[in-house]
């Protein structure tokens, strides 16, 4: 029976310095894997050379000491650049500080348009509201026509006078309903779908949506009831859109802030 130790790698105990077997050591309660840091507190040697760039005090500028001034680079500040005698000028606005731009924006007043489509066409606003009142007033006058037994628009008398009065006022009012409900919740009445326009807020191109579209409904509406007078605002309104600008809008336009655009 032979005496010799087996030899590494013959089925003995495995070498000790196996590294697949062997456990890697703890690191040293120093902290640092690489053992003790140098003096000068860095991993990679001591502390640097004297003139290094890295022994600055800590208030040092990259640059040196700055000249009188406050300039990095050298030299005395430009004159006129520091402030003037008494501080800072007040603003030239008071509360607004945009100066007062209703639209808002540091740079000047910015088109409400910008972004929004082209204005509607006024031949299609004037077909837009022949096919609304086709589809609205022409039924009700007949239906209120046959429920007051029928009137004469050319005579004086105070019945006649009476039903004329009572479908116009019927008619009327339906209308501002059906106007009113169409521009609070789309933008469009059925004449302005069929001519592919609409009415846009001006000031961001949304939907007329509640008082908006209301105030405008009743602008157009509500004036035809009054005697000859209304008549005439009425007729000033829907042709003052000729003549405006730049958003050629109408009476009622301006007192609800909208503006008619293409809608394709």
């Amino acid at each position: 029976m032979s005496t010799d130790q087996p030899r590494p790698g013959s089925g003995g105990e495995p070498p000790e310095e196996d590294p697949f077997l062997k456990r890697p050591q703890d690191p040293p309660r120093g902290g640092s894997p690489y053992g003790d840091e140098p003096a000068g507190g860095s991993p990679y040697g001591g502390r640097p050379a004297e003139g290094s760039p890295y022994d600055r005090p800590a208030n040092a500028t990259p640059y040196g000491e700055q000249p009188p001034g406050g300039d990095p680079y050298g030299g005395a500040p430009p004159p006129g650049s520091g402030p003037p005698p008494g501080g800072m000028p007040p603003p030239p606005y008071d509360g607004d500080p945009y100066g007062g731009n209703p639209y808002g924006g540091q740079y000047g007043a910015a088109d409400p348009l910008a972004g929004m489509p082209p204005l509607a066409n006024r031949g299609r606003r004037l077909v837009a509201r022949i096919i609304d009142w086709i589809i609205v007033c022409v039924p009700v006058g007949l239906i209120m026509s046959a429920i007051v037994g029928g009137f004469d628009y050319w005579t004086t008398d105070d019945t006649q006078t009476g039903r004329q009065a009572w479908v116009s006022g019927v008619t009327m009012l339906a209308y501002l309903v059906y106007e009113g409900l169409m521009l609070t919740s789309r933008g469009q009445t059925v004449g302005k779908m069929v001519m592919k326009i609409r009415v846009g807020m001006l000031e961001n191109g949304a939907v007329p949506a509640g008082q908006a579209g209301w105030v405008r409904a009743v602008v157009y509406t509500l004036p035809e009831i009054v005697p000859c007078c209304g008549f005439i605002f009425w007729l000033v309104n829907v042709l003052w859109c000729t003549w405006d600008k730049p958003y050629q809008q109408c009476l009622h336009d301006k007192a609800a802030k909208t503006v008619v655009v293409s809608a394709a």
